[in-house]
């Protein structure tokens, strides 16, 4: 009698498991969600976007203040920064998982409150492809590398589209004022790689140094790449105004709108790879010695 009362119990729990999805993040936490989550906070817009582009935006209850692709996301809660998130906004939203950035502030306090937290951080091109996997894992999307595989065909194509006077093009790529400069060994750098392209950042510096402004001097780049954001004033940086690319005009200065695909390590970097394409095509006559 006792052993057919527990057999219901048994099989419920052998569901319950089949059904449990078990996820590591980025910081190496084993993350352990009872079902697939039906609520999702993203505190990250390349997380966001990924979300959307597996066909999921429907889960999303709220993101980051900087969450603006696609549309929809527009109608979201905002719940702050994702360096810095208002917890009890959040916590509001009663999300079965947040998404969020190993950098942020507000991981380990989202967790005391009993939140699960997936951190995920890409900074390289491998690691937006594993971090496809892993989001899809959380979504159970079956074939999220297929957006992995559309980013690189499309990468692809953008450097194919380039003349050969472009190649070898010493690049300079300022992602944010310090200045902050994507280095090679980001994603934004192996992009500028596959595009045939130098940047005159060294491997050594990382993926997002900040530079001294001496260092771009000396470097002397033929082409600067740079958001409208932080072009203001730049000529007024000491030596910046004696910069080759500034005196021949070699310069690609993006809308704000350009510069969110193009720092945006996620589903819209083929489309990053074609903004950053034109600019060297635009620009490389004028390159070459």
């Amino acid at each position: 009698m006792r052993a057919a009362l527990l057999l219901p119990l048994l099989i419920f729990l052998a569901a319950s498991a089949a059904h449990a999805l078990q996820i590591t993040d980025d910081r190496g936490v084993t993350v352990t969600l009872p079902q697939t989550p039906l609520r999702i906070v993203s505190l990250l817009p390349s997380l966001t976007e990924t979300v959307c582009e597996l066909g999921e935006c429907k889960r999303l209850v709220g993101v980051d203040r900087y969450s603006n692709y696609p549309a929809f996301v527009r109608t979201l809660p905002q719940v702050g920064g994702g360096i810095d998130p208002n917890i009890e906004a959040v916590v509001a939203l009663r999300p079965d998982v947040v998404l969020m950035a190993t950098s942020s502030r507000g991981v380990q306090r989202l967790e005391a409150l009993g939140l699960k937290v997936v951190a995920l951080e890409p900074k390289s091109s491998a690691d937006v492809q594993r971090v496809m996997g892993k989001i899809g894992q959380v979504l159970a999307v079956a074939d999220a590398q297929r957006v992995w595989r559309v980013i690189d065909a499309g990468v692809s194509a953008a450097a194919q589209s380039l003349p050969p006077a472009a190649k070898n093009t010493r690049v300079y790529f300022e992602v944010n004022r310090g200045p902050y400069a994507a280095g090679t060994t980001s994603f934004i750098g192996e992009t500028l790689q596959r595009l045939g392209v130098k940047n005159i950042v060294t491997p050594e510096l990382g993926p997002f140094p900040k530079l001294n402004p001496e260092y771009v001097v000396r470097a002397n780049p033929d082409l600067i790449m740079i958001g409208a954001r932080n072009a203001q004033g730049m000529a007024q940086r000491p030596g910046w105004a004696g910069l080759r690319a500034l005196r021949e005009g070699r310069l690609c200065v993006f809308t704000p709108e350009e510069s969110d695909v193009l720092v945006r390590p996620g589903p819209r970097m083929a489309e990053a790879a074609r903004i950053m394409a034109k600019c060297i095509a635009d620009k490389a006559g004028a390159a070459v010695r």
